[in-house]
């Protein structure tokens, strides 16, 4: 987490930023989930379930913690993911994304990642968004869920529409009533998994470095209000699932916090 502080709060030097980051291999959470891997390059003893601690969820937490590029056990575990896919041939949207980013973060640059970009591409509903389900009608409304795991793995003309998407609804409620769409979306478990959540939005919009649009303007309102009188955010539960470890006690948490003051020192500048 260290290295995202110097990176997005502290204004630190990139040689600062990529010294304390190479320690995520080595010490703290990153190195207790290297060290749960199989010999066979798997986690948890599947490629997607059990969830949270398969090899797909797995190294989405290694690349949430921030693991740099190229490391060998990330590889390891992106080459079981394709040999997966190869046999089950998977179509689900939400999991074809989860295999693309992590491959893409990673540095698992083969042709069938490539050949999963354009089929996410292809997969793209007419209001922008995707749905889980491959194909289907294309007049059906977008998934939430879908649509932030697709656009954190696209780096394409495709990813504006996703945008433009979440920001017809103001990033979390219904375009037709304006009630909040998902429920759970106003809490922010520290690892997201497959669900949206309003913090989650508002990241993926902050890492694109474009300005504020005011149509999120409500969603930043639900971040500030969830800040704690002592200036920091609490830790939510967890999904239910099986996980490593407890990444947090109960209480404020900083690692939400971390992530929620990043998204507000991009809107506020």
């Amino acid at each position: 987490m260290r290295w995202r502080v110097l990176r997005d709060l502290a204004g630190a030097t990139e040689a600062e930023v990529a010294r304390e980051r190479d320690r995520v291999a080595v010490d703290g959470w990153g190195a207790r989930l290297l060290a749960e891997q199989s010999a066979d390059g798997n986690w948890g003893g599947g490629v997607y379930t059990p969830k949270w601690t398969s090899t797909t969820y797995t190294l989405l937490h290694l690349l949430w913690l921030g693991l740099p590029a190229g490391h060998p056990a990330a590889l390891r575990g992106c080459a079981r993911l394709w040999e997966w896919q190869a046999r089950k041939r998977v179509t689900e949207i939400c999991i074809v994304a989860m295999f693309v980013r992590v491959s893409q973060a990673f540095g698992h640059q083969t042709d069938e990642v490539a050949e999963a970009v354009d089929f996410l591409l292809d997969q793209q509903q007419d209001d922008g968004g995707w749905n889980c389900s491959a194909r289907g009608d294309r007049a059906k409304h977008s998934s939430f869920h879908t649509t932030i795991m697709a656009l954190e793995a696209l780096d394409a003309p495709a990813a504006q529409r996703g945008r433009d998407f979440f920001l017809d609804h103001r990033l979390y409620r219904s375009h037709r009533t304006g009630a909040v769409a998902i429920k759970a979306s106003t809490r922010f478990p520290a690892f997201p998994e497959w669900h949206f959540d309003v913090l989650r939005g508002l990241e993926h919009f902050a890492g694109t470095s474009a300005p504020g649009d005011e149509r999120l303007a409500d969603a930043i309102d639900v971040v500030r209000s969830a800040r704690r009188r002592d200036g920091r955010w609490p830790r939510h539960q967890p999904y239910p699932g099986p996980q490593w470890f407890t990444l947090e006690p109960p209480g404020p948490s900083r690692w939400t916090t971390m992530r929620a003051l990043r998204v507000l020192n991009w809107w506020d500048s």
